[in-house]
């Protein structure tokens, strides 16, 4: 009996993970449909992996929160952390915090501020926000034929996503084929389709008339086709542009209300950020900033994308 009990424990312990990993997963905010899919995309990716299991918090937009949930995570001995930054700047605080601890850390999607210079344990897996606004700009350019007016919806300030496209969109509009184009106004709507189409409905009511609305991001591009509608603008009158390709977006373009937007690879990220802070916490090597590309997304090529968001 004694050596069928040991063979029996023995069995178990052999299909059991030989190292149970618990990963804290810090998100800006679960409202929002990006995010959404990146989180979801994680979790999904997490169940794959053997031992592997993910705490998720939702840091609702605020800094303060987001950090003490950092804390807490390295207070509760988790084996690594995954941070999608609520502001740039802050990354910098979040990242000393770990670093103290000793406890792996990788940021996806959003770059923190001095990812260059990220300490041992430390990485970065996202793409490059300059590419998204110029992949965006130069298609609603060709289309404009390089003249005419346009308004800019911009994400909330400070993050590298509006940083990053919206300096790209600038200096696409400077170049010779597309400094025929006057930005009549451009604001913040934060990412959010309702403070766009509030924005939108302003810029209308004031007597703006712009033939392109430079979105960054798909959300903020539908609250603008909201508002459009709302006035008795005819769909295709004004050549509306986001990025990220949700599925709402991909719909968008596909019925015409949104002339293009810019696929971000939501699993390729989420993926990514785990397979690195899993192959830090074993030892492995990681490279500290690690990219995946943009897609340009036209009415064209859509059939591509449809599932992959």
């Amino acid at each position: 009996m004694r050596k069928l009990l040991i063979g029996a424990a023995v069995s178990v312990l052999m299909t059991m993970p030989a190292h149970a990993e618990k990963i804290g997963v810090a998100m800006s905010l679960f409202d929002d449909n990006f995010l959404t899919v990146l989180r979801h995309n994680m979790q999904d990716y997490a169940k794959t992996q053997d031992g592997v299991t993910l705490q998720v918090e939702d840091a609702q937009g605020d800094i303060s929160r987001q950090q003490s949930q950092i804390e807490n995570f390295i207070a509760s001995g988790v084996d690594g952390i995954v941070v999608m930054l609520v502001d740039a700047d802050s990354g910098p605080a979040i990242s000393a915090l770990a670093d103290k601890a000793g406890v792996p850390l990788v940021f996806v999607n959003m770059a923190p501020t001095g990812v260059d210079s990220l300490p041992a344990k430390q990485a970065w897996v996202g793409s490059d926000e300059e590419q998204a606004g110029r992949l965006e700009t130069e298609e609603v350019c060709k289309l404009m034929g390089g003249k005419g007016e346009a308004v800019i919806l911009m994400g909330q300030l400070g993050t590298t996503g509006q940083r990053g496209r919206t300096k790209a969109t600038h200096e696409v509009l400077a170049s010779d084929k597309c400094k025929g184009i006057k930005v009549l106004d451009e604001q913040s709507a934060n990412w959010m389709r309702t403070p766009a189409m509030d924005l939108m409905t302003n810029w209308i009511s004031s007597g703006l008339k712009p033939n392109a609305v430079i979105a960054n991001n798909d959300e903020m591009a539908l609250g603008a086709v909201q508002a459009l509608r709302a006035a008795g603008i005819p769909k295709g009158e004004v050549i509306v542009a986001g990025v990220d390709a949700t599925k709402d977006g991909q719909a968008a373009v596909e019925s015409g209300d949104m002339a293009v937007t810019v696929f971000q690879n939501a699993k390729g990220q989420g993926t990514g950020a785990i397979d690195a802070v899993l192959d830090i916490a074993r030892g492995k090597p990681v490279e500290k900033k690690n990219f995946i590309p943009f897609e340009l997304v036209t009415k064209e090529n859509l059939a591509q994308y449809t599932a992959a968001n």
